[in-house]
């Protein structure tokens, strides 16, 4: 999903110093509070457990003996309890779903002759022929203030001159993301191909034939009984659904390693109209993938980075505004574009607040849910006029990571969230460095934070998602380990140290001499 907006960067992300530590909580009554409720039982258990020791350590020998005479007198009634015991436990070991782990992932970084500074981009757009002059000024607005910076990719077809989208050369920007980002994951990993027996790969607007999931089948030589999906029309959260699919595969195949290849492609989804509603697709979107190896399996629990905590999807389709707030489609002039609706950022806030109302009783500590229902009630059965409460979802998560479709997104789920400038900064960096791209944004995030060396074990991150359909979609991991940039492999640890940046309100397109 994408929009463009404006943005409200206060003087922390100004300052890279300000931004490489976690914020400090402060001590506050709510924060005594939430400590409180979250530890009460540990509070009620010192007293209980006091209790039972003092009359333990009263017994006697007499005491002891009778209470075995009892058990004997009992011995039946012990046994049957015993046994159903045991067969609970059995029973809930074999319905309980298989934890699945997060090995590694891989984001594609494209050659440094793939970059398209706003110069390049107006230039690219004027040679095309294809715009009107005022519609060449539209998309110059729209890109000053998109807080996309100079160093986004384009596939060599649209940097062409004159552009040349042929199925030939989608192909291969499709294979030189996916192999690309693939290959450096197995490098990381050390797993090899024939022991993938899962494989899900998402691509929303190309779908060839044979499809991409096969073109990665073929090139590594997958084996013959692999379990594949190729997913296509799903959006920018169409990488979510992917992990969610594979979560669920993972729960019937044992002992095994699941693929996921998130990625768009922009060579045959080029805009060449004067739609203005389709023109911001081009002024957003940018070249990227990523791969990600999911694993079942026991013992990659110590190697692994994540455990995938929960998945929780939200499909507003059944709306007619939401199925078609993002709408590919003819222009009147028979050009293919994808429309985005004025209604866009409303269509996102109802999705976000359908998909939290499910996700925030799994993860918020009681303390938040105590303080959302009390709230509740006094404004539904008691008749306070009150506002309602917004849970802080700062209890809940450590990092969060925010699909980077646009300026306006960014801002506005700051805004609903009450997030801080440091809980933004990987989508708002990930905005300005790589672009929109797509399905595979949430991974640059996480990447950015691991080159930060902010994740520390035991952290929880959630990742949002929302796409066409319409759809918001979150996933929830938690770091198995602390991650020590300087053994990673990453798109961002070359140039790390310059970030964060400040992005302007507005940043001018240079003029030509």
């Amino acid at each position: 999903m994408a929009e463009n907006g404006t943005s409200t960067n206060s003087e922390s992300t100004q300052n890279p110093v300000l931004t490489r530590t976690r914020p400090w909580r402060q001590l506050t009554p709510k924060l005594i509070y939430h400590y409180l409720v979250s530890n009460a039982l540990s509070i009620l258990l010192v007293p209980a457990l006091a209790f039972a020791y003092m009359r333990l350590s009263s017994l006697n020998v007499d005491d002891l003996w009778a209470l075995y005479e009892k058990l004997q007198n009992n011995i039946i009634s012990v046994i049957v309890c015993t046994t159903m015991i045991v067969l609970f436990c059995i029973i809930y070991l074999m319905r309980r779903p298989r934890p699945v782990y997060l090995l590694d992932f891989a984001c594609y970084k494209p050659d440094d002759d793939r970059k398209v500074t706003r110069e390049i981009f107006m230039e690219r757009s004027e040679l095309a022929g294809a715009f009107t002059k005022e519609n060449l000024e539209f998309q110059k607005k729209i890109l000053e203030r998109s807080g996309l910076g100079q160093d986004t990719y384009f596939p060599e077809a649209v940097l062409n001159v004159p552009p040349n989208p042929c199925m030939a050369e989608a192909r291969k920007e499709a294979e030189t993301v996916m192999f690309g980002a693939i290959d450096e994951l197995l490098a990381k990993t050390g797993v090899k191909p024939k022991d993938i027996g899962v494989l899900v790969v998402n691509c929303s607007l190309f779908n060839p034939t044979p499809s991409l999931s096969a073109m990665v089948v073929n090139h590594y030589k997958l084996r013959g009984n692999i379990t594949s999906y190729n997913l296509g029309g799903m959006g920018c959260s169409a990488g979510l659904i992917s992990i969610d699919l594979a979560k669920q595969l993972l729960q019937v195949h044992r002992n095994t390693y699941a693929l996921v290849v998130s990625m768009e492609n922009i060579t045959l989804n080029w805009y060449f109209g004067n739609n203005r509603s389709m023109l911001l697709s081009n002024c957003l979107f940018r070249m990227g993938g990523a791969a990600i190896l999911l694993s079942n399996r026991q013992s990659d629990k110590r190697r692994s980075k994540y455990q995938l905590i929960h998945t929780v999807r939200t499909h507003k389709g059944a709306e007619d505004h939401s199925y078609r707030c993002v709408f590919q489609e003819e222009d009147d002039t028979g050009r293919r574009g994808v429309a985005l609706s004025k209604d866009l950022m409303a269509v996102a806030g109802e999705a976000l607040r359908s998909n939290i109302t499910t996700l925030g009783p799994l993860v918020l500590p009681m303390s938040e849910q105590l303080l959302f229902l009390l709230t509740l009630v006094g404004k539904k059965v008691l008749g306070m006029k009150i506002k309602p409460y917004i849970p802080d979802f700062k209890m809940a998560f450590e990092h969060f990571c925010i699909h980077a479709g646009g300026r306006a997104v960014l801002d506005e789920l700051e805004k609903n969230l009450d997030l801080s400038d440091w809980h933004m900064e990987p989508s708002r960096m990930t905005l300005y460095r790589w672009g929109n791209t797509s399905s595979s944004s949430l991974w640059y995030e996480l990447a950015y934070s691991e080159a930060k060396g902010r994740i520390r074990k035991g952290d929880r991150t959630w990742q949002i998602a929302f796409g066409s359909g319409f759809k918001c979609n979150s996933a929830v991991w938690r770091a198995l380990r602390s991650i020590n940039p300087a053994k990673e492999e990453n798109p961002w640890l070359s140039e790390i140290q310059n970030f964060p940046v400040h992005v302007p309100k507005v940043e001018a397109v240079a003029r030509k001499n």
